[in-house]
Order: C-alpha cells, then sequence, then structure tokens
C-alpha cells in the first residue's frame, strides 16, 4: 500500500527580493488533518512562505504541491483546495454576515443549489448562526469578525486551511473560542497557524514549524523538539535547608545536579537546578530531604515550553550566523529585526 500522499509538500522553497533571500530554501510536510503550527520572529519568512503556499506570491525557486498540485503551474487549481485567512482580514464592514458570506460562496464558485447550505453551515461551525448572522459587520467584535473570517476561509470545504495570526487582539476568552473553533477542524482539513501566542499553538496543534532569518530551525511535535533543543531537566526545591545543606545533598540526589540559582525568603529557600538526564528525580530529592528533616514546601520538575523551546532554536541559528573573527563585532540588531518584514 502506497503511503499516503502529503497534503503540503514544500522542498528547497527559495524566494529572493533582488540579492536579499526572504526565504532560504526550505523544506517541510504537512499530512491530511494535521493542525501545525508555523512560528518564527518578525520577519523571519512566516507570511511569505503562507503567501507562496496559497498561490498569492510566485517562488524564485523550489516547488510546493498542496494536495499533488504543483502550486507554480496549477495555481488557479490549487486555490480551491486552500481556505485563506489574512492577518488584517479585509472585510466589508457595511454587508451583513450572511450577505457577505453568500456573495464569498458566488466568488469560491460553489454551485447555486449548494450555497444556501453551505453558509448554514459555516456560520454553525463558527457560532454566527443565530444573532450575528443578520449584523452589520462593521457592528461586531473583535472576536466575531475572527470567526466571520474563518467562515469565509471554510466555505467551499477546501482541504488546506491557512491562517495568518487569527488570535491576534483577542482577549482570552476569545481566544478560548478560536481555539475550539480550530479544534473541531481537526482531522477534517489541514490547518496550518501562524501566530505569537505561542501557549496557544502548544495546545492547539500535533507538529510545530518554526522558520528564522528565511529558514525552518525547528520541525516536529512539542515532545520531539524538547529533546532536541532543551536536552536539560531542570527542578524547582523550596524547603528550610540552607544553602549549606543543599551543597551537601545535591550529590546524593544525582552526580549530574547543577545548582543553577538560589534565593531566600524568611525561612524558606528556594533553589533551580539542572540535570542533563530524562529521568525524574522528583522523588530522590523528596527522600533526600526527608532523611535530613527538612521542611518541604515545593519539589517540582519543570517541563520546558514551547516559548523555551521557540528561544532556543531561534538563537542557536542566530549564533550559527553571528561574526567569529576577532576583529568583528556582533550586530546592533538581531537578525530578524535586521530583516525585513515578510
Amino acid at each position: 500500500m502506497e503511503p499516503e500522499q502529503p497534503a503540503i509538500e514544500v522542498l528547497d522553497l527559495t524566494k529572493r527580493y533582488g540579492p536579499r533571500k526572504a526565504i532560504d530554501r526550505i523544506s517541510f510536510e504537512v499530512a491530511h488533518g494535521q493542525v501545525v503550527g508555523f512560528l518564527g520572529p518578525n520577519g523571519a519568512g512566516k507570511s511569505t512562505t503562507m503567501r507562496i503556499i496559497c498561490g498569492i506570491m510566485p517562488a524564485t525557486s523550489g516547488i510546493v504541491r498542496v494536495c499533488g498540485l504543483p502550486v507554480a503551474s496549477q495555481s488557479g487549481e490549487v486555490k480551491k483546495h486552500i481556505g485563506y485567512m489574512p492577518e488584517s482580514n479585509p472585510l466589508p464592514e457595511d454587508m451583513r454576515v450572511i450577505e457577505y458570506l453568500r456573495y464569498r460562496a458566488r466568488l469560491k464558485e460553489i454551485p447555486a443549489r449548494l450555497i444556501r447550505d453551505r453558509v448554514e453551515e459555516a456560520m454553525e461551525v463558527c457560532e454566527l448562526h443565530r444573532k450575528p448572522r443578520r449584523r452589520l459587520i462593521g457592528t461586531l467584535s473583535k472576536g466575531f469578525r475572527q470567526r466571520v473570517g474563518i467562515a469565509d476561509a471554510i466555505l467551499a470545504k477546501p482541504d488546506v486551511i491557512v491562517m495568518d495570526e487569527p488570535t491576534i487582539g483577542l482577549d482570552p476568552h476569545q481566544i478560548l473560542s478560536i481555539r475550539n473553533l480550530i479544534d473541531t477542524l481537526r482531522g477534517n482539513m489541514t490547518v496550518i497557524i501562524s501566530s505569537h501566542i505561542l501557549p496557544e499553538i502548544e495546545i492547539c496543534c500535533d507538529k510545530v514549524i518554526i522558520i528564522n532569518q528565511g529558514r525552518v530551525v525547528a520541525n516536529g511535535t512539542s515532545q520531539s523538539l524538547r529533546e532536541q533543543f532543551m536536552p536539560m531537566t531542570r527542578y524547582r526545591v523550596r524547603t528550610s535547608l540552607e544553602p549549606d545543606g543543599m551543597g551537601e545533598l545535591l550529590p546524593t540526589v544525582s552526580p549530574e545536579l547543577a545548582l543553577e540559582s538560589s534565593s531566600e525568603s524568611g525561612d524558606i529557600c528556594e533553589y533551580l537546578m539542572e540535570a542533563p538526564s530524562r529521568l525524574d528525580l522528583t522523588e530522590s530529592f523528596i527522600d533526600a530531604l526527608r532523611a535530613r528533616r527538612a521542611r518541604i514546601h515545593e519539589v517540582a520538575r519543570l517541563q520546558p515550553n514551547l516559548e523555551d523551546i521557540f528561544m532556543s532554536a531561534t538563537k542557536r541559528s542566530w549564533d550559527e550566523t553571528l561574526p567569529t573573527g576577532k576583529d568583528d563585532k556582533a550586530p546592533e540588531k538581531t537578525p530578524a529585526e535586521a530583516s525585513a518584514q515578510s
């Protein structure tokens, strides 16, 4: 049995603006039904890559296929398989929600006999089917305007949904609502989300792709990226044991443990430690502290989050391109700041 064809294939994709490379030979694949987070600093090349995938912008070189179709030679056909929600979603404020979605359905060449059902289905999925359906778009909150943009993107039931910053400017309740909406699309559609809200990406995405300076610097699940970029295990211990006693205790827990920092507040000392081992030393800490009759306020194994991974991956890529000569000086700006906006 042949393996299933990826929903999106990107191979050696490059985009030049004169001598500058906005994206530099990036490659990745996205499987059918996956929800993928596409991350990077400002100017890293995220929006450029997403526009090329959607057939909005031509590439300088490389190959992009969507559902097996080459974007370069069949962009019109590819667009039928993609729903795109740009960061600054241009919505007509003087149209009602239902009018706008029916208008967009006609532009997407949805057969006339299906328009009513498709619009109703999209509004129901995005919870626009009650009061908001008859309201002018200009009177809607930011959260509901984002819902209208998502409803537009899924109207034609495309195979791939591309969302550029879908939760930007939303409050926590609205972000949770959009997250739940994206979760309903998992398995039915392939979803690519560009966002700066890293906790949201970690919660709702199956896979993460991090791009920096126009190159892919990390690609995988959150767990695989933790193992690649954050191999150290960190611990936080809050106890009555003083620093001298903690210095004696650490080798008995594990010879690999290293003390990062310590602080005192009243009769409680807080310690941050790390070890290269992936073993869980929490129980060993508790046993060792009890043996010394120390009061235990907290023993926590700290799991690195996506923000830690993001910082590690992007810093590593910057370090690789910094000047190394004795007379060289580090640039005044980070590469992400110095590069043009994507």
